[in-house]
């Protein structure tokens, strides 16, 4: 099946087809998959606007086309691409050396793994296909490892988290904080698996990837349509992590349901209380405290303290009373 999309929608992984004769563009190849972020720069610089796109030869999830109006506003993906960018690793060096180095002192290996935790994040949703996601998880499962045994490093991590909002920076901070709840929730117990949680956490907006960038950024309150078009993303993650083999019970009860409201007024599915598994609550609660924490276009990051202030007095009825008192602790 093919599908067409603008120039500006094209990622790794796609399998493309190019509408020109072959001396008019410069690959050996009119139909080929992409490999990488030159391809895609050499493909705009032959001047066109919409391509085909090979949905059953591709890697990756294929987006449905932007209108033409949102197609003149600028792609954050458009910007030019880092000297360091190396398109066949996702997690960078720095982070398993950082990772793997037991003589790193904290406060250094906290900086390290944060920074190059959020390149890596930023890589996966450039190019989210199965195999980078699987590996994606084995790396968040030896960050894990690490939160879960160095008390010092894992204090220094959730200082230095930063406030801006894009999706990739959200997703290691959620990660972050949901892998410190659990560990203070279920340290003593062998009955969860650490690792897919840490997985589901991190990857929890993964579905992002399919919702249209410029109503994800838009400066402002959004409409009606706008916010259906959002509440997409839950399950386009699920379908996505099934797609690549990495979807385990915790992925899928955090991915899906990370919207809910303990009141039920959130949602795709407005479940109540107990209907919502204890993971996603978890879940819940960080994505809620790291949103408002973050500076957007429109806001002022809101200080720790005031943040879970509000939730506390205004959003209570959001939340797992037990689990947001155990959330309140990290902070203290």
């Amino acid at each position: 099946m093919r599908q067409k999309i603008s120039t500006k929608q094209l990622t790794i992984g796609m399998f493309i087809e190019l509408p020109l004769s072959w001396s008019d563009h410069p690959f050996l190849k009119s139909s080929f998959k992409i490999k990488n972020r030159e391809q895609i720069e050499k493909i705009k610089n032959c001047k066109l606007t919409h391509i085909l796109v090979d949905v059953d030869r591709s890697d990756v999830p294929i987006p449905a086309l932007l209108s033409e109006e949102d197609t003149r506003i600028a792609d954050p993906k458009d910007q030019p691409v880092p000297e360091n960018w190396n398109p066949q690793t996702l997690a960078p060096s720095e982070l398993l050396e950082a990772l793997n180095d037991s003589s790193m002192a904290s406060d250094m290996k906290a900086k390290a793994v944060y920074q190059h935790s959020r390149t890596m994040m930023e890589r996966l949703f450039e190019s989210p296909s199965s195999d980078n996601i699987v590996t994606s998880k084995k790396v968040i499962a030896s960050i894990t490892d690490l939160l879960l045994a160095d008390d010092e490093t894992s204090s220094n991590l959730l200082r230095i988290t930063s406030h801006d909002f894009y999706t990739y920076t959200h997703s290691v901070n959620v990660g972050i904080t949901s892998i410190l709840l659990s560990k203070a929730l279920f340290k003593n117990s062998d009955a969860h698996d650490l690792h897919e949680l840490g997985a589901g956490f991190f990857l929890h907006d993964l579905g992002k990837i399919m919702v249209d960038p410029n109503v994800i950024n838009k400066p402002g309150k959004l409409t009606d349509a706008e916010m259906a078009h959002v509440r997409i993303h839950p399950f386009q993650g699920y379908k996505i992590l099934k797609q690549a083999n990495a979807l385990s019970d915790e992925c899928r009860y955090i991915v899906m349901q990370h919207h809910e409201f303990h009141d039920g007024t959130g949602y795709p599915k407005r479940l109540k209380g107990k209907e919502i598994h204890r993971y996603a609550r978890i879940c819940c609660i960080a994505d809620v405290f790291d949103a408002l924490t973050s500076e957007r276009s429109y806001k002022k990051a809101m200080k720790p303290f005031d943040a879970l202030k509000l939730m506390q007095q205004q959003m209570s009825e959001h939340f797992d009373k037990k689990l947001f008192a155990e959330f309140v602790l990290l902070f203290k």
